[in-house]
């Protein structure tokens, strides 16, 4: 088969969350099970130091509501895969890659460049692969205007929904920029909604978990799209995100490659001490270290962890390192407790791959207590890595983390049911307490954890299944 996968962000040349890693990830996994695999992503400013890799490819014209630009096409091959940037100056080559007040413009010009490339790359797609929001438009624009090319008239279409929260929600003057009559097709409370938009027209839709995708059919998880997505529930279906275990593999890692290891008893230690070195957080290398690693935002549930810290430091012998940036009030605040117990907490304010990795690696305890979360990877890592989750059951986080059971003793993390401190708070006890109390039984449950196979591999079986259901195969 030939897939086309497109994405707003991929790894490691965009990135401000999942979806640039599983942008990289599963195309790498389909293209390994022996399909032609292209992707196709905006040349945004941080790229350019890529540009003397690339190969120039074309030049389109673009117009959209009486606006016309150029954009033009660069390609890299990496693994086998074609990577196809579209540049154009104006809308992509920015500080940031999302934010600004034309979006909608931005992504439309992305839309229509996408389609406008499909025939003259390698391997026309079977399947066009769209991920999210900013990509919700093409099968609206593909019907009004590429249907009519016989290249383009049964080409088959696939939304995934990384995150239903986030749906490119726009004033309707947006709607000229379409290069058609009104339609209902986007219009969601008065309002242009490029998600819904993707929902109403893609050949099928996917969510990146099997609970999310029951989740988003109901009014709490469901952001107002819950009607739109039970009408297609037929075509909706739930597939598991899955993480590159050559990129994350604590015995391979080039991250950690003073202390790769294989089992975590010593790798722990050793990577701790490094860690501890650099951000001066003492020689206490037997005391649970507990991490958080990713955005700043309250739907990951930093409000339990904001109000549970100080009394877990005040009632037990354990250490913090939170890494992200986001919301200002959470940056504060961890900066405020590393100021106040600097041997106890430490912080790091943006992203750094290569600490993460190391965080990892030098971890105890994983912190993910999101009130909502899709898929999440960071939990499926820190398994990889010996690092047991405490996280809430919902979305991907209840189909990847087997909470721990005392009496038999089987687990690969910790889980708590609502969205409570005292419970969040509650399973944090519990892991600091078996970790001080029970280390075998601690090192039984890191040993169950690694061996969780969340693979990429995995992942893309399914797709590859779910691509062949979509061309009736």
């Amino acid at each position: 088969m030939n897939i086309t996968f497109v994405a707003s962000e991929v790894f490691p040349y965009s990135k401000t969350g999942g979806l640039a890693d599983i942008a990289a990830f599963l195309p790498k996994g389909v293209s390994q099970l022996g399909h032609n695999v292209t992707i196709i992503t905006p040349y945004y400013q941080s790229i350019s130091k890529y540009h003397n890799q690339m190969q120039y490819l074309d030049r389109k014209s673009i117009v959209m509501g009486g606006i016309e630009t150029a954009v033009n096409y660069f390609k890299l091959k990496v693994d086998g895969i074609d990577i196809i940037f579209v540049q154009n100056m104006h809308y992509f080559e920015r500080e940031f890659f999302y934010g600004y007040n034309d979006d909608a413009e931005r992504f439309t010009c992305f839309s229509y460049a996408v389609l406008e490339v499909l025939d003259i790359i390698e391997h026309f797609p079977d399947v066009l692969h769209i991920n999210d929001w900013q990509t919700g438009m093409i099968p609206y624009l593909l019907d009004s205007h590429f249907r009519q090319k016989e290249k383009y008239r049964n080409l088959r279409t696939l939304l995934t929904i990384h995150n239903l929260e986030y749906q490119g929600n726009f004033d309707t003057y947006v709607a000229r920029f379409f290069n058609t009559d009104f339609n209902f097709s986007y219009i969601h409370f008065d309002r242009v909604n490029f998600l819904k938009a993707g929902i109403e027209k893609a050949t099928m839709i996917n969510t990146v978990s099997p609970n999310y995708r029951n989740e988003i059919l109901t009014k709490e998880f469901g952001f107002t799209l819950d009607g739109a997505l039970r009408h297609r529930i037929n075509q909706l279906v739930g597939i598991l995100n899955g993480i590159d275990e050559e990129t994350f593999n604590p015995n391979i890692d080039p991250h950690i490659s003073k202390y790769n290891y294989e089992t975590n008893q010593h790798g722990k230690i050793s990577n701790k001490k490094l860690l501890y070195e650099q951000y001066n957080l003492g020689s206490d290398y037997h005391v649970p270290l507990v991490v958080y690693i990713g955005r700043y935002a309250t739907q990951k549930g930093l409000w339990m962890i904001k109000e549970s810290v100080e009394d877990v430091l005040l009632h037990s012998k354990v250490k913090f390192f939170f890494l992200g940036s986001g919301d200002p009030q959470f940056s504060h605040y961890f900066k405020y407790l590393t100021d106040k117990y600097p041997k106890e907490v430490g912080n790091y304010v943006g992203y750094n791959e290569s600490l993460a990795h190391l965080l990892y690696a030098a971890s105890d305890i994983f912190l993910m207590p999101s009130e909502f979360e899709p898929c999440g990877l960071g939990q499926m890592i820190s398994m990889k890595y010996g690092s047991l989750p405490i996280v809430r059951e919902t979305g991907g986080l209840k189909d990847t983390v087997k909470p721990y059971n005392k009496y038999t003793h089987e687990g690969t993390g910790f889980s708590f049911s609502n969205k409570s401190v005292f419970e969040f708070r509650e399973k944090l006890y519990e892991a600091i307490t078996l970790y001080e109390k029970e280390p075998k039984v601690w090192q039984l449950l890191v040993k169950q954890a690694m061996k969780t196979d969340y693979s990429n591999r995995n992942m893309a079986l399914e797709y590859e299944k779910l691509y062949k259901k979509i061309l009736g195969d």
